[in-house]
């Protein structure tokens, strides 16, 4: 099937010179730390990414662009960290001018408290060759509270001068904020083009959706914006999951000229028109497959876009390190009748299915073979062959039984990086698909059918059927609204430590609650902690409606513990949309963005009552003892809320099991596959002489001029 939008002749640079063309290398969805235990697949993502920043250097791109999801987690691991940002120093930094020149502020968006600039290469102390921009995604969006504000893995790479992070919205905390989205580009020339970059960092889908329907993203431009060419980056979802759980493609400024659309991993690079809007969408996909799904298996790749004044073309260029990926499905009932076996012989079965494995691991090792040999033509290094990754799905409607499909890929070990879940058995649904209305009412609570009845008509979403079993249960310990957040964070953000974490910091508290009240004789300590538990869930409601501990994204609070249950949320993208001598032209058609982080106190508050009495109980005790356990618990009594503190307080449970990880991984290193690329020109075609392009501070003023209309 052929991608949407290739009808049509790709757009193409007619007359460019080489002094004007800006030359950008165009990635996303990197999911570096992706898998990183596995003993074959631990390195893919590390893997990728090098030849990444390889082929920036081979194509001596002018900067590297990355849509989100750097990383697979919001806390990458130390391993992970460590070669990311060696990787980056091996070939981001030198000698090679910087011909692109910054013309916005590079004190927009710094860190606060700080005199380095936010953009790496206007730092002196820096010898920048390539700078790479990046926005964050779901998977390692900000989190936490302070002065600081939330930060991510990306504030610590902007902090070490090795990334540019761009595109941190700060969203209110109420549900109906005052002010929309605020986009401030990052304007770049080269020659006679001029670039706009206008990053828009991850945000819940729903609150995009409103922003945008309510044309409340405001774009600030250069005042001759048709003079300039104008990228967007986002990290949305693009296929819809319900009526409001998706960005519509057409809903973009009209000065927008590129979209560059992280989050979805099926590669559609080529650039794509929209109806009814001049901008076109390239969505470069995955770098690493994270999942065995049909949109996984094609080809994965980069791209090269060059931008010559309002023109540019785009030149994918396919991945050599990416595992081939190939999956077919089959129905049992038809495939047994064509080649005459009976479906309740499991072993003919097997048979069957093992030759049909066999099959796709032939045709993925000749996929492999063909893309080295072309490769190895274009004048690159030959690689060695990896385990490719195959996926049967077989349809056993009509079926009884069939066998453990753990048991079948044993069989497949050493052939497939993938034994384990090289097959899944499924049967075709019977219930018919119903439409999805935009107002539907919630699960529980409605007059017109129960919960099961909504179930079976397709129109139930996962998080109220979530509530609704957990309503069922009764639970004792356990509250409904911070069990049901867990599970969502466990879910939307892949964080396997989420419920673990919230069932540890839950008990945790209901302890203290418990001690807090003295001796409590056994028949009624069921009173208790019924008590302690009501209380708990009442003050996590409140909380979670008056936006206290939910946040957005660059100023958002973490549960993390008791202490900082009253904090002062403070804005970690505090903007001064009109200050005096900027290159930000006043209208009073839009409100200022307050310097929140200039003037709120970031100072913690007393935590609850039922804590202080835990402290001046448990110290009087035995204060050599209980400081260190009343610390860390404190830092972990509240839950966490759906999808802005995912990944806000480090796991109890994976800290205990550290020993055994670090042993594991150390005896399984060596089977993880590490390719290697010499970095190209990173010596010989580099001078010593750096660039002027970028030192242009002290006339920022007379040359850009900002309407924010």
């Amino acid at each position: 099937m052929s991608e949407p939008g290739t009808d049509l002749a790709p757009p193409t640079i007619k007359h460019g010179l080489p002094e004007d063309t800006i030359r950008i290398l165009l990635a996303t969805d990197n999911h570096i730390g992706y898998l990183e235990r596995d003993p074959i697949r631990g390195q893919d993502s590390v893997n990728t990414f090098r030849e990444i920043l390889h082929l920036a250097v081979k194509n001596d791109v002018d900067f590297i662009l990355l849509a989100g999801d750097l990383f697979h987690e919001n806390r990458p691991s130390r391993d992970c960290l460590y070669q990311v940002m060696s990787l980056l120093r091996e070939y981001t930094l030198g000698d090679k001018p910087v011909q692109v020149e910054l013309l916005s502020n590079p004190d927009e968006g710094k860190a606060a408290g700080f005199s380095f600039p936010a953009i790496n290469y206007e730092d002196s102390n820096l010898n920048v060759a390539t700078p790479v921009f990046s926005i964050h995604g779901n998977h390692d969006d900000p989190q936490g509270a302070g002065p600081e504000g939330a930060l991510c893995a990306l504030d610590m790479l902007s902090a070490a001068g090795l990334v540019n992070y761009i595109g941190k919205v700060e969203l209110p905390l109420s549900d109906i904020p005052a002010d929309g989205i605020a986009v401030r580009p990052v304007l770049l020339r080269k020659g006679n083009t001029h670039l706009g970059l206008y990053g828009i960092g991850n945000v819940k889908d729903a609150r995009m959706h409103f922003e945008l329907r309510s044309n409340r993203v405001r774009m600030y431009m250069p005042k001759d914006k048709e003079d300039w060419f104008n990228v967007l980056l986002l990290h949305q979802n693009r296929v819809k999951h319900g009526p409001q759980e998706s960005v519509p493609e057409g809903l973009f400024d009209d000065s927008i000229d590129l979209v560059v659309w992280g989050h979805e991993h099926d590669c559609r690079i080529r650039p794509e028109p929209v109806a009814g809007k001049k901008y076109f969408i390239s969505q470069p996909g995955s770098s690493v497959a994270t999942s065995l799904a049909e949109g996984e298996a094609v080809d994965k790749h980069v791209a090269l876009l060059k931008i010559h004044g309002k023109e540019f073309e785009m030149t994918p260029i396919p991945l050599r390190t990416v595992r081939p990926f190939v999956m077919d499905e089959i129905l049992l009932t038809e495939v047994a009748e064509e080649e005459g076996f009976d479906v309740t012989d499991q072993m003919e079965v097997t048979k069957y299915l093992k030759l049909r494995v066999a099959e796709l691991i032939d045709k993925a090792n000749d996929v492999w073979d063909r893309r080295n040999s072309q490769a190895v033509q274009d004048g690159e290094v030959e690689l060695p062959r990896m385990l490719p990754l195959v996926r049967l799905k077989v349809d056993t409607t009509g079926v009884s039984s069939m066998s453990n499909p753990v048991r079948f890929g044993q069989e497949f070990a050493g052939k497939i990086a993938n034994p384990r879940d090289v097959l899944v058995f499924h049967r075709a649904k019977k219930s018919a698909a119903r439409r999805v209305v935009a107002d539907e009412p919630e699960l529980a609570g409605d007059d017109e059918g129960d919960g099961l009845e909504k179930l079976a008509a397709g129109r139930v979403r996962v998080h109220s059927l979530v509530q609704e079993y957990l309503r069922a249960q009764e639970m004792q310990l356990l509250g409904e609204a911070g069990m049901s957040d867990a599970i969502q964070i466990f879910v939307e953000k892949d964080d396997p430590h989420a419920i673990s974490k919230h069932v540890e910091s839950t008990l945790r508290a209901l302890m203290k609650g418990v001690q807090a009240s003295g001796e409590v004789p056994e028949e009624t300590l069921d009173d208790v902690l019924e008590r302690v538990r009501e209380e708990r869930e009442k003050q996590y409601v409140e909380e979670q409606r008056s936006g206290k501990t939910g946040g957005a994204k660059g100023g958002a609070k973490a549960r993390t513990g008791a202490d900082e249950d009253d904090a002062e949320s403070v804005d970690s993208m505090a903007m001064e949309v009109d200050e005096p001598d900027s290159d930000f032209d006043s209208d009073s058609a839009h409100p200022r963005l307050a310097k929140k982080g200039a003037t709120t106190k970031g100072k913690k508050a007393a935590g609850p009552t039922v804590a202080k009495k835990k402290a001046s109980t448990s110290r009087k005790k035995d204060a050599s003892d209980d400081d260190d356990e009343d610390e860390e618990i404190d830092e972990e009594e509240l839950p966490k809320t759906t999808k802005r503190a995912g990944r806000s307080a480090a796991s109890r449970l994976t800290s205990k099991r550290a020993p055994a990880g670090k042993a594991a991984q150390t005896s399984t290193k060596a089977k993880q596959t590490t390719l290697n690329f010499a970095p190209s020109g990173t010596t010989a075609g580099r001078t010593s002489t750096r660039a002027a392009a970028g030192r242009a501070r002290g006339k920022m003023a007379n040359i850009i001029d900002i309407d924010s209309e």
